[in-house]
C-alpha cells in the first residue's frame, strides 16, 4: 500500500542518519581524547552547537495554548439607553412616580426650600373657623408633598386662632402618612396668628418657592421670594412675573 511505503521509507532514512551521526559522534570523541588541541576543541563545540540547532529545528514544536479572548460587551445603537442603568433609575412598575418626580423637579426650576400654607392647598379646608372643628388633608395631594420633600426642603405653616387648631393640623398630617418618609416632620409645620406672622416665618427661611391663597401674602413677599405660586382660580394677570397662578396645587403639578 503507498501510506504502507512512504512509513518504511521514512523509517529507513531515520536510521541511516542517525548511524552517520553515530559514527561522526565516535570520531569527535576520539580526536577529542587523542589530539587535546584548540582546535579540536572547536571543532567539538561547533559541531555541538549545530547538533542543537539541528535538534531543535526538527523537533516538533507543541501547538501553544490559545488563550480565550476576551467577550465584548454586546454594541447599543447610539442613543439607546443602558437597560440596566434604566432599571436602577427607574424600577418596574414606578414609572408613574418617576413621571411625577421629573415633573415637580421641572417646576420648581432648581428651587431648594419650599413654603406652603396649609388652608385651601393642603386642607381641604379654607377658613380659620373651620381648622378649630376638624382638618382634612385632600387624598391628591399626598403622593405629590412626598415627591416634594424627596426633592426639596419643605416646610408647611398656616394661621390658627387656638391650640385645637394645630392639634387638629398635626393630627391630620399623621394620619395622611406624610410623616412617614422623614422628608416632612412635625418640627417644619409652624403656625402663627395673623398672615404678617406668615409673611415673616416665609422670609426668615428664606424661602426659594412659596405657595398661598393669600393675594397679600403674595404681592408682598414677591419682591423676596424668587418664585411664587398663588392658589386661586382667578387670573394673574396683575401678578408679578416671578408669581404663578393655579386653582390648586395638584393641578399646577400635574
Amino acid at each position: 500500500m503507498p501510506g504502507l511505503a512512504a512509513e518504511q521509507d521514512a523509517f529507513s532514512l531515520v536510521r541511516r542518519v542517525a548511524r552517520a551521526l553515530n559514527r561522526r559522534v565516535t570520531d569527535v570523541v576520539t580526536l577529542l581524547f587523542n589530539h587535546r588541541t584548540a582546535g579540536s576543541l572547536g571543532a567539538v563545540a561547533g559541531f555541538a552547537i549545530a547538533v542543537v540547532f539541528a535538534w531543535k529545528f526538527l523537533r516538533p514544536s507543541p501547538g501553544r495554548p490559545r488563550r480565550p479572548s476576551p467577550k465584548r460587551p454586546p454594541a447599543t445603537t447610539a442613543g439607546a439607553p443602558d437597560s440596566s442603568l434604566s432599571d436602577a433609575a427607574e424600577p418596574a412598575g414606578d414609572s408613574g412616580k418617576a413621571t411625577t418626580r421629573q415633573i415637580v423637579a421641572k417646576r420648581l426650576s432648581g428651587c431648594r426650600k419650599v413654603t406652603c400654607q396649609l388652608l385651601g392647598v393642603v386642607f381641604e379646608e379654607k377658613t380659620s373657623e373651620e381648622l378649630q372643628k376638624h382638618a382634612t388633608v385632600r387624598p391628591s395631594v399626598v403622593e405629590l408633598l412626598l415627591e416634594m420633600s424627596r426633592y426639596c426642603d419643605i416646610y408647611l405653616m398656616e394661621t390658627v386662632l387656638d391650640d385645637k387648631s394645630e392639634e387638629n393640623s398635626l393630627m391630620a398630617l399623621e394620619t395622611a402618612g406624610l410623616f412617614k418618609t422623614g422628608g416632612l416632620m412635625k418640627e417644619k409645620v409652624l403656625f402663627c396668628s395673623t398672615e404678617v406672622g406668615r409673611t415673616s416665618f416665609v422670609r426668615q427661611l428664606e424661602s426659594d418657592f412659596h405657595i398661598d391663597t393669600s393675594l397679600d401674602v403674595v404681592s408682598q413677599l414677591s419682591r423676596f421670594i424668587r418664585c411664587q405660586l398663588f392658589i386661586s382660580s382667578m387670573e394673574g394677570g396683575q401678578l408679578a412675573a416671578n408669581v404663578f397662578n393655579s386653582p390648586s396645587l395638584e393641578q399646577f403639578f400635574s
